[in-house]
Formats: C-alpha cells, structure tokens, sequence
C-alpha cells in the first residue's frame, strides 16, 4: 500500500499537494472552510476630539525634542532595554517616544514618520522639522475650529511651500570651502567643533564624492583613517594566497585582473591567461562568480610551489548588485568584463581582456584596488552616469546603493574611530557625528542658508506676495499659517538661550536676508560670515515634511485604534467565606 493511499480525510481537515498550491483550493480531503480574521475592538474618535487627541500627542513629542534645538539646546535622557542613554539627536528621542493613550500616540506615529522622512531625506535637521510640523498644526487646528475648511487650507499651505522652495533655492550659495564645511558639520553636531574640524578633514582628503563611515575605537580617542582605492567586502577564498605572511594580506603591485560573472569550474578555463602572467612575471587577481575546489587546490599548490603569484576573490553580494560591482572593477582595472549573458567564454579569453590594478591588498575579509591612471576618464563617465541615476531615483535603498558605487570608484573612504570614556557617551558621540556628516554632503549637494532659524523668518517676509495671487479665502489662511509657523525653530532656539523668541523674531525681521540672531554669541550678525549656517537641503526638506504630515492631521475627521481592555476588578477575599 502507498503512502498517499494509507492517508484517510480527516473531517474538517484538507490535504493539499504542491498540484494545489495555485490558488485553486482543490485538495485530497474535505475543504476546508475560509480562516476569517476579526478585527479586535476598536475606540473611535470624530471630528474635533479627535484632532485635538492628535494634537496633544504630537505636542508631548515636539516638547520633548524641541529642547535640544539651537547652540544652548539640552540633552534628552532615555532609558531603554535597561541602559540609559544622553542624546541630543531629534529622530532618536522622537522615535523612542511612545504615549498611554492610542489616539494620542497616533499623534506622535505621525510626527515620527516626520523625523524618519528627514533622516532618509537629509540625514539631519529632524528636530526642525518637527517644530514646523506642530506649529503648523495647531495654527491649522485653530482655523478649522472657527470654520475654515481643512482641505482649502492644505491646499494654501502646499501652494505656499511649493513657492517658498523655488525662492529658498535661488538664495542658497555654494559651499566655498573646509572653513564653511567645518561650520555646518559643528552646528548640527550641536556646535561641536572638534567634530566639525573632524567631517571638514575627512572630507577634504577624499571629497564630495566619498564616503565616511563610523566605527568604535578601541581607545577613548576620536581619529580620522583614509583607506586609499576601491574597497570590496570580500577577501581572499583561500590563506594559502597570502604573502605578507606578517600582516596575514595579500599584496600585489601592477597585478592583471580578471574580471567574471561564471563558474571556474576547470583550470583549463583559465590556463592561457595563466602562462601568460608567468611569462611576464606579474601577478594575476581573479574576481569570480565562484571557482571549483579542484580549481582552487590547483592554484594554491602551484602558488606555495612559486610557479604562480595569484589569488581569487569571489564577488559579494547577489543579482544586479553583484553585476553592478562586478562592472565597476572591469572599469576601474580597464578589464573586460566576460559576462556569460552575453555569451563571452572564460576558455578563449585573451591576456589583452586582463585588466591592470596599481596596488591589489587583499585580507580575510576586504578587497582595496587602487586603479591604474590610464583608466581615469572611464571611471569619471561612469560616476557621472551613476550620479544621474541617483537623482532620477525615488528608492532609498537603491540610493545608498548606487552613493557607495561612487564612493568605491572614487577611490575615497574615510573611517572615524569614534572613541569615548563611557557607553553612553560613545552613543551620543556617534549620533553627532552622524548629523554632522549629513550635514555636511548635503550643504555640498545644495548649498548653505543662514541658519538659527533667520532664513524661515526672512521666508516668511515672502508670502504676502504668494497670497496675492490665491483667490480663495482658506488658501489665503493655509498661508498664513505656514507664515506664522515659520517664525517657530527660532522662537525655540531662542527660548532654549534664555531670550525672548518674540523680541528675536521682531529684530530679525527688520534686516537683510543673511543677517539674524546668534544664540552663541548673543549677537545679531551677518550669519554666513560668522559661521552660523544651514544645509539648502536640510532647510528645504524640513519645510516639505512638516506640511506633508499638516496636511494629514488637518484633513483627518476620524481616527480609529485598539481599544484598550479594562482588567477585571479583583475579587476581595473575604475571611470565612471566599473559598
């Protein structure tokens, strides 16, 4: 008797086979009747009590990040996963916020989704974004309260911001140099100037195109390494490659590279190739799909025997990410690049296909090629057409993607050793560092505006003109609060310096556009000389956040959460009864 046949349908139950598994619900047994999900309770809220909860969870979160706003903002102490934390970075706080009541903590879902947007978009300036948010919120609130009707007054405010970016563009100047770099970098690492001196030297040596990653020392000293040439997260398939015996590397001057997205299943494959590298006495570096043990044991007797100076790398990664990388180390060596899909054939490959690498250090773990001069030109037409995919690209992820291929083939990586006396200093440190070198690739990508909150303030000077030409009356509202909104990060900054927000607002008003408060020197000055500086993007991005999720909350009518459910009341144990 089978195995099948032995199987009796169990009442209820249905035995489905991989023949079923195409949506048609054929099976040997009984069908079986359709899993119903039910939502669990719900608490519903309408109208006015809603967006009023809503409010009041979004002000406990903007509450708690506003306070470390501006050159005299404080820390922010959290307990987590019993540790303490100090921080004074705004997605950090916010994103660790949650609230007792489910509308209420809605509110500040919605104003994380803010901080999160901010930190993809720009990197930093989260907090700003923030203040924006809940001051457009509340002004908005207010209007609909006495009648204005949401949907218009979003309108207005979008129309509003739409213009006020065009005109944040235009005035934005570009970076000049490390001095203007450094003075990003330090004030939005909360005007750390060891910090800034840090990103500014990091980024002068490997440039705009590079990229700077963190790691923790082992020491309590902060320290800048530049690692030279294009770095893969691969290293060498076998330790019998080594020849830096000390160092336990790899290491090849003027090395012949190939370059393959196929199996190396037979070393005839590549024989030619290998007499060829012996004839000329130079090494040859293999970047393979993968390779055969047999191959593999055959390269490395012939490596320990002397008759060969050669290693194999196996390319990382998978899919179109691994073509990409595999592509962009033919460019850079100058090799071809023998792709099976296109039907090159690794047994007929010639010496002229190899490609030629400078210097090739090769560890456990890592792969650096610095590239030969003559491939120059190349490896610049390729980062330009990497660069315009990256501003035609909506994708996060592909975006950082396609940010690393160029800082590979740039040849620029900068690795801070972030070091600290304590853990929780060591964390805040990070999260600074972090900001600040947002900070700064961004006020290289779009320039630099005043900071301290004076270029909102000079914005909002701007739009009695865009009123003018709105014709209905909630638009005209939905851009005066996005006017009266933009007069909040400095009233914050200013509060938080021990200064009345109105009286700086006021005062700043009255001069030109680079001119506004100093909450560091106490000072009212031409921001851009002294430093006092804000990335384009960051400024432009804020803005743009804050009235996507005003928009939000001002159109919401009703809002739906998980009712919360009441425990029973405990039974009292009553002597000489309860059992």
């Amino acid at each position: 008797m089978s195995v099948s046949s032995s199987l009796s349908p169990i009442p209820g139950i249905a035995f489905f086979s991989v023949a079923n598994v195409d949506g048609s619900r054929r099976a040997t047994g009984v069908l079986r009747k359709p899993l119903v999900v039910r939502a669990g309770p719900k608490r519903i809220s309408f109208g006015t009590d809603c967006r009023e909860a809503l409010q009041a969870g979004i002000d406990k979160l903007a509450d708690a990040v506003s306070v470390t706003l501006g050159p005299r903002g404080r820390n922010v102490v959290l307990f987590e996963s019993e540790k303490l934390k100090v921080v004074n970075d705004g997605v950090t706080i916010a994103q660790a916020i949650e609230l007792s009541d489910a509308i209420e903590n809605a509110g500040a879902m919605l104003i994380q989704q803010v901080a999160s947007k901010m930190n993809d978009l720009a990197g930093d300036g989260t907090t700003t974004a923030i203040i924006l948010a809940r001051a457009m919120i509340k002004f908005g609130l207010l209007a609909v309260t006495f009648g204005a009707n949401p949907v218009s007054l979003k309108r207005g405010m979008d129309k509003t911001v739409k213009e006020l970016v065009k005109d944040l563009k235009k005035k934005s100047l570009p970076v000049k140099g490390k001095e203007e770099i450094k003075a990003v970098a330090s004030i939005s690492a909360g005007n750390d100037d060891f910090i800034g001196n840090l990103i500014a030297e990091a980024i002068e040596k490997i440039g705009p195109d590079g990229v700077i990653s963190l790691e923790s020392s082992s020491s309590s000293e902060t320290s800048v390494i530049i690692e030279e040439g294009m770095k893969i997260d691969k290293g060498y398939m076998s330790p019998q490659f080594i020849t830096n015996q000390d160092k336990s590397i790899v290491e090849f001057d003027n090395a012949k590279v190939l370059v393959t997205d196929q199996k190396i299943s037979s070393v005839k494959e590549i024989v030619p190739l290998l007499e060829k590298t012996t004839q000329l006495s130079v090494p040859l570096l293999i970047f393979a799909e993968d390779i055969s043990m047999q191959v593999l044991e055959t390269l490395v007797v012939n490596k320990m025997q002397g008759v060969l100076s050669v290693a194999v790398v196996k390319c990382p990664g998978f899919g179109e990410g691994k073509k990409a990388l595999l592509q962009d180390i033919a460019l850079m060596t100058g090799a071809d690049f023998l792709s099976g899909d296109l039907g090159m054939v690794l047994a007929a490959a010639t010496s002229d296909q190899l490609g030629v690498a400078r210097k090739v250090t090769i560890s456990s773990n890592s792969t650096t090629i610095v590239a030969d001069p003559s491939t120059k030109a190349e490896i610049q037409a390729r980062i330009m057409q990497i660069k315009k995919d990256l501003a035609e690209t909506d994708s996060a992820y592909l975006s950082r993607k396609l940010s690393e291929r160029i800082a590979k083939l740039c040849g620029g990586v900068a690795v801070i050793k972030v070091g600290a006396h304590t853990e929780t200093e060591l964390e805040d440190r990070k999260l600074r560092i972090e900001d600040a070198k947002n900070a700064a690739f961004a006020a290289m990508d779009e320039g630099i505006v005043p900071g301290g909150g004076a270029t909102y303030i000079h914005l909002s000077e701007q739009i009695h003109m865009i009123k003018d030409s709105m014709e209905d009356l909630d638009e005209r509202i939905g851009a005066d609060i996005v006017a009266k909104a933009l007069l909040a990060p400095s009233k914050v900054i200013a509060t938080n310096a021990g200064v009345d927000g109105e009286v700086v607002v006021e005062k700043t008003r009255m001069f030109d556009w680079q001119i506004g408060y100093n909450a560091m020197s106490g000072r009212y000055e031409d921001l851009i000389n002294a430093g006092v500086i804000d990335p384009c993007r960051v400024s432009r991005c804020a803005l743009q956040s804050a009235v996507s999720v005003a928009g939000m909350v001002l159109t919401t009518q009703a809002i739906m959460v998980e009712k919360t459910k009441q425990p029973k009341p405990a039974v009292p144990l009553v002597p000489g009864i309860s059992p």
